[in-house]
């Protein structure tokens, strides 16, 4: 059997899902999409703290990269001493509130300066990062105790790829997955250990002008506006004054390891 250069594979696969939805990585479109993620997050149960439970104290400092508005970076600030959020988007930082022991960091990871803490978490951020390689280094630099990465492992579950599927017959170019992740990591020699999660998501949004401007936005070249407009009329649900899409149980896995000595 050929061997597999991951590396490579996951780089062909960011390459091509750019061609679907290029704007899904830039901070606009999470600037737009803000308001809708932290109603969609906000009343989610959240496995991924209970896999961190074990490492956490108050002694203890973290960076959550690519903190979004702050789901996961919140919780933890009650648990450590402190906690650096790295988030490029004003939009999502905006949502972050002020604690006394959160520090929030407007940058890229690539481009962030921050010093090392005892545990660096990065919760489905990888998935537009062509470069996964010093990405994943820098995470590990980071962190002196341990590090964690979540990915799907599951498709996006999301009302443009439902829409694609029903007018175009597929959803498109893929994101990575959770399992390109492992094989990536035991390619850079890090044999980490693996929690897997099933949980339902759920994306809220506040009327229909918000969803076919977010679904507009993953869809890809070849939007109908008014084809677009009906099928969300189909597919979303009206609960509590808000649209509701409904996608199911997804799967993702959790990697995590102590760091190498350098």
């Amino acid at each position: 059997m050929q061997e597999v250069d991951w590396e490579a594979r996951w780089k062909q696969i960011v390459v091509d899902r750019a061609t679907l939805a290029s704007d899904h990585a830039d901070s606009g479109y999470w600037d737009r999409r803000a308001a809708s993620y932290s109603r969609s997050t906000q009343t989610r149960v959240d496995e991924f703290l209970q896999v961190l439970e074990p490492y956490l104290s108050p002694r203890k400092t973290l960076i959550d990269v690519g903190a979004g508005t702050g789901r996961h970076t919140v919780p933890l600030a009650e648990r450590l001493e402190w906690v650096t959020a790295v988030e490029p988007s004003e939009g999502m930082r905006s949502h972050i509130p002020p604690r006394d022991n959160i520090t929030s960091v407007a940058s890229t990871w690539e481009d962030a300066e921050v010093a090392p803490a005892d545990l660096v978490v990065c919760s489905h951020v990888l998935y537009g990062v062509a470069d996964p390689v010093p990405f994943i280094a820098k995470l590990e630099r980071s962190a002196r105790e341990r590090v964690f990465v979540m990915l799907r492992e599951s498709d996006l579950p999301h009302p443009a790829a439902e829409i694609r599927r029903r007018l175009v017959g597929d959803t498109g170019p893929r994101l990575p997955r959770f399992s390109e992740l492992f094989m990536l990591l035991m390619q850079m020699g890090i044999a980490a250990d693996v929690d897997f999660l099933r949980y339902p998501i759920v994306t809220r949004y506040a009327d229909m002008e918000e969803a076919v401007v977010d679904s507009r936005a993953l869809f890809g070249q070849g939007w109908d506006e008014a084809a677009g407009r009906a099928m969300l009329q189909e597919i979303l649900q009206p609960e509590a004054g808000q649209l509701v899409f409904d996608g199911g149980i997804v799967v993702s896995g959790v990697a995590h390891w102590q760091p190498r000595k350098s």
